[in-house]
């Protein structure tokens, strides 16, 4: 058995409009040591997957079916208790807007000393150098001074790096980052991900980066996974999904990401139409309706929901165009379009 796996997770939220399917029948898989970028706009159900992992909804009002086997546990069916005794230690997360996700009335040295007290019996002092020692290993300078510092006065750079620093605490098995360098400037961004990089390889850790920024999975992933209407719909190796992808959405999502490789002589090519509620998800395939090849499934993709059919090596598609048509229509139609711009 793989280190997590998740095998048909269902993530639902009954509400007064109707029931809310975030997620909806998810699996994959993950190693210890590699990295899975999880991309798709928002509202594709990236964030409640992540969320779902930790244990984050037990207790609230989501309907959760499946399994997630984390280093041969099952936590779906564990206890609550039992899930908060493996966060932390087992698997940490990296939250997509640290002011918020960490407490502004204490310091961030004092939330780093709990963190890691939590599941460590150390007395404060070991658990203070250990909360200086994380500072400077992320690139804090003065992590002596810093460590008695409140979030409010890091910058963003800054505070995304304390919170790296906090869920690295405990030497997690499983690290999610959940757009974790959204807020900050390329060059921040760059050293984030060549610290967060660092330290996987340092620890071993199988790490989840949720992003709606190809060049970020560009950077880090080892394989990545296209979600669209709380569903898988594309999945494979990094080279696969940027040099051979096969879903009319990932070629959507290739095309309005800019490029500095080439001189562009045309403006970016947005997708179509906006993400599908997820109330009220479309018949069929679900991007049917922004689909430019939808005429080409003979009706299909506003009647049937596509299988997530292998097409080869492990790679995954849930689309009804065949193999060859889609692979026709990227080297004839996309891929030129792609790189004349």
């Amino acid at each position: 058995m793989s280190f997590l796996e998740l095998n048909d997770l269902r993530i639902h939220f009954p509400t007064d409009d109707g029931l809310v399917k975030s997620v909806d029948g998810l699996s994959f898989t993950l190693e210890r040591g590699r990295t899975l970028g999880i991309v798709g706009e928002s509202g594709s159900g990236k964030s409640v997957t992540s969320l779902g992992i930790l244990g984050l909804h037990k207790g609230g009002r989501a309907k959760i079916s499946g399994e997630i086997w984390l280093d041969g546990e099952e936590l779906v069916a564990a206890s609550p208790e039992h899930v908060r005794t493996l966060r932390g230690k087992k698997m940490a997360m990296i939250f997509q807007d640290p002011l918020s996700a960490m407490h502004p009335y204490y310091t961030v040295g004092a939330q780093i000393i709990e963190a890691y007290r939590i599941h460590h019996q150390v007395s404060k002092a070991v658990a203070r150098k250990h909360a200086v020692d994380l500072l400077g290993r992320v690139g804090i300078p003065q992590p002596d001074r810093r460590v008695d510092s409140y979030p409010h006065e890091f910058s963003g750079g800054m505070r995304q790096r304390a919170m790296i620093a906090m869920a690295l605490s405990c030497d997690p098995e499983l690290l999610i980052a959940d757009e974790p360098t959204t807020a900050l400037d390329v060059t921040v961004q760059a050293q984030i991900l060549d610290l967060m990089r660092d330290l996987q390889q340092e620890f071993n850790s199988a790490l989840i980066i949720i992003t709606h920024d190809l060049g970020v999975v560009a950077e880090l992933s080892d394989d990545i996974l296209v979600m669209y209407g709380g569903r898988c719909i594309e999945y494979g190796s990094a080279e696969d999904i940027f040099e051979r992808p096969e879903h009319p959405y990932t070629w959507g999502l290739l095309g309005s990401m800019p490029r500095l490789d080439r001189e562009r002589t045309e403006r970016l090519t947005p997708i179509k139409g906006t993400p599908p509620s997820l109330i009220n998800v479309p018949s069929g395939c679900a991007f049917h309706p922004r689909c430019a090849f939808e005429p080409r499934t003979g009706g299909k993709g506003r009647t049937e929901v596509p299988e997530l059919l292998e097409t080869e090596g492990g790679h995954l598609v849930r689309c009804h165009m065949t193999r060859e048509e889609r692979r026709a229509a990227w080297e004839q139609e996309i891929k030129p379009t792609l790189e004349s711009e």
